[in-house]
């Protein structure tokens, strides 16, 4: 679902929750193309003052003007979503080409297979990670850093959700539960053969899917899950927004974020959460430190400081790009995870059946949790265990990492130091473990 800056609770329009619906995405897309000549205009000045042939490109009003022109343009610009830009790894001291395969789809998500492309076979088969990446209106290419810090050591497969506009109406709807059922499909597809990482949102589907497959006794359930700063019960030391999603009710939400993709987007006419509005939600939380941000970049323009201005650039156009969220997915998720705490209070369903997470016995299970999280706070994550009391103590972990907030939990030097190698470490523990006791395996 929506979340905060990078997490895992519902991101709210601006303050005032005077937004409506319908009207107000067409009114977003033919103020967008009405900006369409200023936007060119606005490269065009940017191009003539940074042109070394033009005096004034030498001058600190040149160079002004030009810092101006490119902040405009890059204010009023529609973002893409990211390349991933991952093209090899380092493996054992060997750089190792990268190829990024879809190996499975369905409307509404892609599982990304990130295949290193080794001359020689490695003697060891590493082990296989599948990334569920939040469906929170950011694309999972926020989720670069993750991939790349377990690239070297494990083979690496992430989810790759759609955005919604972009799916046309007639492929169907898509919820909370259908999520679910597609967290369960790719832990079939891969054969049980893996170990899943829920980053912030997916902790909740992840979990329902992983204790849904166990009360089946399913042999593909993953051999080990590591819930990271996500919204198992939000009733534990609520943050601010998880207060303010109880607060508005869902009557609010239905009325003041959702409204109908509008012509002439391929989701033509289907109800959605838009990402312009998530983007509201997203800046507001912040206003602030986007502002000064901002104001940094011009100045770093101005000075010639480009390493500076080109790390703003790549941040920015990772977070200002954001992707629409199907109505039916948005509300459900509100509803049952951040207003009626449902999965904690023993009352979540799939698809009519009881969602049971102390059915989970063979699945190890690692929580990880921030210090400085203001989006899923301290214990939020951490009450998965008390939900699986079924789960043996040797099977769970829980590491509280210091001086992160949210989105350090996932990304960033903490991560990559100190918060990975400890996911790999437990990865590496319950390797083979249970796998070997099967019989399945055994005769193999």
């Amino acid at each position: 679902m929506p979340i905060g800056e990078f997490g895992g609770a519902p991101s709210l329009p601006g303050p005032s929750g005077s937004v409506t619906t319908t009207p107000l995405y067409w009114m977003y897309e033919w103020a967008h193309a009405a900006l369409d000549p200023s936007r060119a205009l606005a490269d065009a000045t940017r191009l003539y003052f940074k042109n070394p042939l033009n005096p004034f490109s030498h001058t600190p009003f040149g160079r002004s003007v030009a810092a101006g022109a490119e902040l405009y343009e890059r204010a009023i610009r529609r973002y893409a979503q990211p390349e991933w830009g991952i093209e090899s790894t380092l493996v054992g001291g060997e750089r190792v080409p990268v190829e990024i395969r879809t190996v499975w789809q369905r409307p509404f998500c892609n599982l990304l297979h990130f295949e290193r492309r080794f001359e020689r076979p490695l003697r060891q088969p590493q082990p296989k990670i599948l990334i569920v990446a939040p469906m929170s209106g950011h694309f999972a290419t926020l989720l670069r850093g993750t991939v790349e810090a377990f690239l070297p050591n494990h083979d690496v497969y992430i989810t790759e959700w759609i955005d919604a506009r972009m799916v046309p109406l007639a492929k169907g709807r898509f919820d909370l539960d259908d999520y679910i059922d597609y967290v369960i499909a790719m832990l079939h597809k891969l054969d049980g053969d893996c170990h899943v990482i829920a980053v912030c949102q997916p902790s909740v589907p992840v979990l329902a899917a992983v204790a849904l497959m166990e009360a089946e006794n399913d042999p593909n359930v993953p051999q080990s899950m590591t819930l990271m700063g996500g919204p198992i019960d939000t009733s534990s030391n609520p943050t601010a927004v998880n207060k303010l999603a109880e607060e508005r009710g869902m009557d609010w939400f239905r009325s003041h974020v959702i409204a109908k993709v509008p012509f002439p987007h391929p989701g033509f006419m289907r109800e959605v959460y838009p990402g312009f509005l998530q983007l509201t939600g997203f800046v507001s939380m912040n206003f602030d430190r986007h502002l000064d941000a901002h104001r940094k970049m011009f100045r770093h323009l101005v000075t010639g400081d480009g390493d500076s201005a080109q790390k703003h650039r790549e941040f920015y156009d990772e977070y200002l790009a954001v992707m629409d969220l199907t109505a039916e997915f948005y509300l459900q998720t509100v509803e049952s995870v951040f207003v009626r705490h449902d999965l904690p209070n023993g009352t979540m369903t799939h698809r009519g059946k009881p969602v049971d997470p102390s059915r989970i016995r063979r699945v190890a299970m690692l929580t990880v949790e921030g210090e400085h999280d203001d989006i899923s706070g301290i214990g939020q994550t951490e009450a998965a265990h008390r939900l699986t009391p079924n789960l043996p103590a040797d099977r769970k972990a829980h590491y509280l990492q210091r001086s992160v907030g949210h989105y350090g939990v996932f990304n960033g030097s903490r991560f990559r130091a100190e918060i990975a190698p400890r996911i790999a470490d437990f990865i590496r523990t319950h390797q083979h473990d249970r796998r070997a006791k099967s019989p399945k395996h055994a005769a193999e």
